[in-house]
């Protein structure tokens, strides 16, 4: 078989990684500011892993319309495209409709999107690049990394930072593994930017936005974040523990979907707050199979809150998932929540996760979600949006979201009572023992 080697004369801290690549590494997470090269990188050991062996190969993006903007669309700043220098058209069959390349040995390599992870689960790639893994659903590395498993195939992790999430953690657990290539770059690490441009980035952009994107600052996350930072607070406080379930009636709220992710809440209302004993999510299941799905995890349901789609019917079913539900589980213990507005469930959220306890192994999924979502920032306006971008971190947020809106309702009932008691309290004959009373105390006791 014919040799081939594609041109490429990496930046220095571009070489460690594919050097790792060349003599067989299969492990790297590589954390490189915006314009580090990333992708570049990525398509260059792609290129070379799929001429020496033959296989499937796929560089993920968080979602699929990113996968043709940023890899099989792109041009690189010398005006090439990244395509014909990576998978020369004059050596390799091109599908653009499907976005797939095959090599003369017979690999297939292809761009593809983490946000539809579950068509990609069946398949058996020998190499996957998870390109900007930090804002892309951890769900899609836990259920692809068996099939990579199986074929001895090897990952890169290519990112910018984006807070203490899943990110954060693999990057933590590299550092610690002798099997993995790990490098954090900043803009004062590579020098790939010129001080002007750098001024003007700074100057344009929110200070933890920079940060973030050009100095790799992981505390910087929340940039956007909506709930991030009572997720924090959350984490800070002893809030987000492993713990024992006592069996407590249960409350969940939801946000479901038939070719959207569903999101799962499960609640146990306390005096004082509340306990988030589980989180559950999944794609393209319906009303039919989320019913047994529910009923098998054990849990004594005291009331299933469903958002407003609930009552639309679909060409899937003749019956609506409200009634669905409704039959399964008694009109006594299924309603919806009431229509609101985005930014009332925003406002509710904050107010009740401030009162929150999370099981950590249960909600590790859900909790992700809640760090990640975040107001998208609008480049050419400098400004970010009035809405939560809408992203994998929509379906827990929301969800949680909806079940917030109903329990505020409790949260302010609890306020409406110590107020009348102190009032009680202080109009009458008090002890000190009755003042003490009236001091609000912690909820939590572990």
């Amino acid at each position: 078989m014919n040799e081939y080697r594609i041109q490429f004369k990496p930046y220095p801290h571009q070489r460690p990684v594919i050097e790792h690549f060349k003599k067989g590494g299969k492990k790297a997470c590589e954390i490189w500011h915006r314009k580090a090269g990333k992708d570049r990188t990525a398509t260059y050991i792609e290129s070379n892993l799929a001429f020496e062996r033959a296989g499937l190969y796929w560089h993920a993006l968080p979602k699929y319309e990113d996968a043709r903007k940023v890899i099989w669309d792109a041009i690189m700043p010398d005006g090439k495209r990244l395509l014909d220098w990576a998978f020369p058209e004059t050596i390799c069959k091109r599908n653009n409709h499907e976005m797939k390349v095959t090599t003369p040995n017979g690999s297939i390599w292809q761009p593809v999107g983490a946000d539809n992870y579950d068509a990609l689960v069946g398949a058996f790639p020998v190499h996957i690049t998870w390109s900007e893994f930090a804002i892309m659903t951890p769900n899609a590395r836990n259920y692809l990394r068996p099939a990579l498993a199986m074929n001895n195939g090897s990952e890169l992790v290519i990112t910018t930072t984006r807070g203490y999430n899943h990110a954060y953690e693999l990057y933590q657990h590299a550092l610690s593994s002798p099997d993995w290539h790990t490098s954090l770059l900043t803009v004062d690490d590579t020098h790939m930017l010129s001080a002007e441009v750098l001024a003007e980035e700074r100057a344009t952009m929110p200070d933890e936005l920079f940060r973030q994107e050009y100095y790799c600052d992981w505390s910087a996350a929340n940039v956007g974040s909506i709930l991030g930072r009572y997720v924090e607070a959350a984490e800070k406080s002893g809030r987000i523990v492993d713990y024992d379930y006592d069996h407590a009636p249960v409350v969940i709220s939801s946000d479901i979907g038939f070719r959207d992710t569903a999101a799962w809440w499960f609640w146990v209302p306390r005096h004082g707050g509340f306990d988030l004993i589980d989180y559950d999510e999944a794609r393209g299941l319906d009303a039919e199979e989320w019913i047994p799905r529910l009923q098998s995890k054990g849990y004594p349901i005291k009331f299933i809150w469903l958002p407003q789609d609930a009552k639309v019917k679909t060409f899937q079913s003749r019956h609506s998932s409200l009634e669905q539900f409704i039959k399964a589980f008694g009109m006594e213990k299924v309603g919806i929540v009431p229509a609101s507005k985005k930014r009332d469930q925003i406002n509710a959220s904050r107010v009740v996760i401030s009162r929150c306890r999370f099981h950590r192994t249960n909600c590790r999924l859900g909790l992700a979600g809640l760090r990640e979502w975040a107001f998208a920032y609008d480049e050419e306006k400098k400004a970010y949006s009035k809405e939560p971008d809408h992203n994998w971190a929509s379906h827990p947020s929301d969800g949680f979201a909806y079940g917030a809106l109903i329990m505020q309702e409790q949260v302010i009932e609890e306020k409406k009572e110590e107020k009348e008691r102190a009032v009680s309290v202080f109009t009458n004959t008090a002890t000190l023992n009755d003042l003490w009373d009236t001091v609000p105390k912690a909820s939590w006791r572990i």
